[in-house]
C-alpha cells in the first residue's frame, strides 16, 4: 500500500448528492480558489486538516462498504491540489472494487490533473462561469484550466456531471445559462447539468474566520427563478 500522506478536512460516510448512489465522501484540505459563495472557507488553507495515509482512509471506507451502493467521491477543497495523494487514493479505491468520482473545479493545469482524472471513473466538474472574467471575479482565477479539463474528458470519453451555482444577479441570468447550455451541447461526455442554488449556510464560517462575506446581502434564488433556470437545461442530452 502506498504510504504517501494527504491532508484531509473531513469525511462523510453516507453522501447522497455527490455522484450516483450512496457514497463515501473524502473532503480534501486546501483550495487555490476563493469562491465568493463558498460554504466551506475552512477548507481553503493547506495547513489545516489532519494527515492520513491511503491505507488509513481505505480502512474507513471499507468499514462502510455494506451500504455504499454508489462508491467513493473525492471532494474538497480541491483534490487536484494534492494530486499525488488523490491519485494514490483513487487507485486504491478502484483496486478495492469501489466506483470513484472526482468532485473538482478543475483549477489546476492539465499536466497536473490529467493522471488524476484518468484514475477516476467520473468527474463532477464545477463550471463557475463560462465567461473567464466573471469566473475570475467569482473565484480569483479564470476558467482556462477547468475548460481544458472538460476538453480532456471529452477526448477521453470520461463521464462528466457539470455543476453550476445559481447566484442571483451574477450567474442566475437567463442569457448566461442559455450560453452555458449552448456551449455544453457538443460535449458528449457530459451526462447531466446540476444547478445548485446559492445559499448562505456557510456564512457563520466566514465570520468565524474573520473573512468578509461579500454576498451576505445577496438574496437567495426564488423558486420561480430556479425553475426557469432548470427549464433552460430541460431534456439536456436526452
Amino acid at each position: 500500500m502506498i504510504q504517501c500522506r494527504g491532508r484531509i478536512h473531513s469525511f462523510e460516510s453516507f453522501g447522497t448528492v455527490d455522484g450516483p448512489g450512496v457514497r463515501y465522501i473524502v473532503f480534501f484540505q486546501g483550495c487555490p480558489l476563493r469562491c465568493r459563495y463558498c460554504h466551506n472557507p475552512d477548507t481553503w488553507t493547506f495547513s489545516a486538516g489532519n494527515e492520513y495515509t491511503v491505507e488509513e482512509i481505505l480502512q474507513k471506507i471499507n468499514s462502510c462498504r455494506n451500504f455504499l451502493s454508489g462508491g467513493v467521491t473525492l471532494s474538497g477543497g480541491e483534490p487536484l491540489a494534492q494530486g499525488e495523494f488523490a491519485l494514490a487514493l483513487l487507485n486504491a479505491c478502484r483496486n478495492a472494487g469501489f466506483h470513484t468520482a472526482l468532485d473538482t473545479a478543475g483549477s489546476l493545469p492539465l499536466d497536473v490533473s490529467a493522471p488524476v482524472i484518468d484514475a477516476a471513473d467520473m468527474l463532477l466538474l464545477d463550471i463557475k462561469a463560462l465567461d473567464s472574467d466573471l469566473c475570475k471575479s467569482l473565484t480569483g482565477q479564470g476558467n482556462s484550466h477547468e475548460l481544458a479539463v472538460l476538453d480532456y474528458c471529452e477526448k477521453k470519453s470520461k463521464r462528466v456531471w457539470i455543476r453550476h451555482v445559481l447566484v442571483p444577479g451574477i450567474t442566475l441570468k437567463m442569457n448566461l445559462l442559455q450560453d452555458l447550455r449552448h456551449f455544453l451541447e457538443p460535449y458528449r461526455c457530459v451526462e447531466r447539468v446540476e444547478l445548485l442554488p446559492f445559499h448562505k449556510m456557510g456564512a457563520s464560517k466566514w465570520e468565524k474566520l474573520n473573512i468578509p462575506f461579500e454576498l451576505k446581502d445577496t438574496p437567495l434564488p426564488a423558486r420561480d427563478e430556479i425553475m426557469e433556470a432548470e427549464a433552460v437545461f430541460k431534456n439536456f442530452h436526452v
